[in-house]
């Protein structure tokens, strides 16, 4: 009998959560539905193609131990983090350029307006440089975090702005542009090259492994936004088939980090299409819903396209994650969307605590029309200018209150 992939995941989708649900009224009725649902589905052979990547959700945790979890968790409320001293994930964690007392300073910022987790990138090169120095920065980076009762949800891979990651010293901002040095994890010779593979499996492994037990440590975001391919920016330089190589490599990439047996959850964050119901999800959300132990996703839009996401995801049955919003011009921001968070027990992390060499207050389209010659009329993202006042001292004000409440 030869069942299409598609099927199988419709079923995977809408058969296991009425398995479950027949499990909390007959365990007898769930050990049959299970033995059916194993003997007529078979996983065929040959499904797991380029094109359509066969995840393996029984490696996911279960609703319960999802819920479980986070049911031990405060309300989390933070940002995405890097020094304003780095211009990205390398200049960030490298040898010559971590800058421990800056961290410790901006985290300092971020508890006093009742901040308790930050979003931070890491990147596969700099375990290929120094796994032994890396490991340190990384641990003594959380012993700060944790001075400051801050826990960390680090991403692994990124398939944002600059294809091309070069170790050493990291080049000037471009003046007036966002995010103008940030870069893509893997490059794209290594998301072309299956020979980096086994390196890029090493990483995953080794960090997670080094930390799979770790309580500082709030979860894994395996992958930002697998599928952007840098309309705008950098779409010319990444790989034409770049949104096939990483469906294909994605699914891998979740099992590198479960065998590390990580007591952490895992996560890949939805960020663009219709999440309204399960067969509108593309490719890439199918994977990501499927293997990720918490939902997460993005939004930058108003508060009721904020909320209506939520509403979507909740059919999943699974803790939900905001690891990015506030777009101030584009209608996203702290009071708009924190509110909502808060109702929904949604975490809500912002992109961007102090602003610096990442220049991510000046608005996407700056790479058109760079602010050279003046600044914006709104900052896009940022909550503190790099001297620790508050772009907004009513925006903090907000945070704080809201948390503490």
């Amino acid at each position: 009998m030869t069942i299409e992939f598609s099927t199988i995941l419709k079923w995977r989708i809408y058969v296991r959560p009425v398995i479950r649900s027949a499990a909390r009224r007959s365990r007898g009725i769930c050990s049959a539905l299970i033995l059916i649902f194993t003997l007529i589905l078979p996983i065929p052979a040959g499904s797991q193609s380029k094109s359509s990547p066969l995840p393996q959700p029984e490696l996911r945790w279960s609703e319960q131990r999802a819920n479980e979890w986070y049911a031990s968790q405060p309300w989390l409320v933070g940002s995405n983090y890097i020094p304003a001293t780095a211009i990205n994930q390398l200049e960030m964690w490298q040898a010559d350029t971590f800058d421990l007392k800056r961290i410790d300073l901006e985290l300092g910022w971020a508890e006093s307006i009742g901040m308790n987790v930050m979003r931070v990138f890491l990147h596969d090169l700099l375990w290929q440089q120094d796994p032994q120095g890396f490991k340190k920065r990384i641990d003594t980076f959380l012993t700060t975090a944790d001075k400051h009762h801050i826990k960390i949800l680090f991403v692994l891979f990124d398939s944002c702005w600059d294809p091309n990651p070069q170790l050493g010293k990291q080049r000037e901002p471009r003046p007036g542009v966002h995010n103008s040095g940030w870069v893509q994890s893997p490059g794209a010779k290594a998301l072309q090259d299956p020979s980096q593979y086994p390196r890029l499996e090493a990483y995953a492994k080794g960090v997670v492994g080094a930390f799979a037990q770790d309580k500082r440590i709030v979860g894994w975001d395996v992958w930002n936004e697998p599928n952007n391919t840098n309309s705008g920016s950098y779409e010319k330089e990444d790989p034409k088939n770049k949104v096939d190589l990483v469906l294909d490599l994605l699914p891998k990439v979740f099992e590198w980090v479960r065998e590390a047996k990580p007591t952490q959850p895992l996560t890949s964050s939805l960020w663009r299409g219709d999440w309204s119901s399960p067969e509108k999800l593309g490719r890439m959300e199918r994977i990501q819903v499927e293997l990720s132990d918490v939902i997460s996703f993005h939004n930058y839009a108003k508060p009721s396209s904020f909320e209506k996401r939520i509403v979507w995801l909740q059919q999943y049955h699974r803790p939900i994650l905001c690891t990015e919003y506030m777009a101030r011009g584009a209608g996203s921001t702290v009071q708009g969307s924190l509110p909502i968070a808060k109702r929904y027990r949604v975490a809500a992390i912002n992109w961007g605590l102090v602003a610096g060499k990442t220049q991510t207050y000046y608005p996407w389209d700056s790479w058109k029309h760079p602010y050279i010659d003046r600044q914006p009329d709104v900052w896009h993202h940022d909550i503190f200018r790099a001297d620790g006042h508050p772009y907004s001292q009513k925006e903090v004000d907000f945070i704080r209150d809201i948390t503490r409440k």
